[in-house]
């Protein structure tokens, strides 16, 4: 017989819960505060452009260049998108929510390490896909191919001249909370997983329920059972027509005592 797995629902360590909540509400202020400043286009097009200007990367001018030329319009790298922005800031309102309603149910005992866990683990995924993105690669102009973000690996010095260094800085503070944030999600998903493992003594228990269930189930079959016995019994016992003219031939049959007597008693009504 099938039968699914038996998962606690018991927070092994309930205290390293609680401070990797509390590191986290700090991660996602900061998540929340830099990519909303940054949204929707602060440093972006500054920092494609430092890359252009020094050889590190495509321009952002590439497009006017298509369009003016009627060329085919390339298509603006990951890295340098709107889209990157948009998703990072959509990832720190959701964080947000989600440490909202996970101290609250926490507090009301129902933040099951199996819900925490599956929560974790998207929001890990979502971190990764920021991680790539911010550090991702531009081959959008061949002649400038770029694996990495340029302002990931080289100094903000390049930033300077521009006045863009401050910018810079932000953007390499945003990364490193990006990353410190899939981090935490990381070490919060291994809890919930280590909390799903039951302990010896909770698999006793467990068996324990299974057997009781199973003794309670033998008892109402054997219950079944004997009831249908008594519903056949007088099935069986029905199976004869009953009709008035059977009731009369039955107590004819049968010369119930009282009216025998008072036959045999009875005197002649002429002596």
């Amino acid at each position: 017989m099938f039968r699914l797995p038996h998962f606690s629902r018991r927070w092994k360590w309930p205290k390293v819960l609680v401070a990797l909540m509390v590191i986290e509400l700090a991660g996602t202020v900061a998540a929340l505060a830099l990519f909303g400043i940054a949204d929707p286009d602060l440093y972006r097009t500054k920092m494609w452009q430092i890359g252009s200007d020094n050889g590190f990367n495509s321009s952002p001018k590439q497009i006017l260049y298509a369009y003016a030329n009627h060329r085919p319009i390339p298509t603006t790298p990951f890295v340098w998108s709107q889209t990157l922005t948009s998703f990072n800031l959509a990832i720190s309102v959701l964080c947000t929510f989600i440490l909202l309603v996970k101290a609250v149910m926490f507090a009301l005992h129902i933040w099951w390490p199996l819900l925490g866990t599956v929560t974790n683990l998207i929001i890990t995924v979502l971190w990764i896909v920021s991680i790539y993105g911010q550090a991702g690669p531009d081959h959008s102009d061949s002649r400038y191919p770029s694996n990495t973000a340029w302002y990931i690996t080289k100094s903000c010095s390049y930033a300077k001249p521009s006045g863009n260094q401050g910018y810079c800085l932000q953007a390499k503070g945003a990364f490193a909370v990006t990353v410190f944030m899939m981090v935490t999600f990381l070490f919060n998903m291994i809890l919930g997983i280590w909390s799903l493992i039951p302990t010896a003594a909770e698999r006793a228990a467990n068996k324990l329920d299974i057997d009781d269930m199973q003794g309670e189930a033998k008892m109402t079959g054997a219950n079944d059972s004997d009831s249908n016995l008594e519903m056949k019994n007088v099935h069986k016992a029905n199976t004869m027509p009953f009709t008035p003219r059977t009731l009369a031939f039955n107590t004819l049959d049968r010369q119930l005592p009282l009216r025998s007597d008072q036959v045999k008693n009875k005197a002649p009504r002429f002596a």
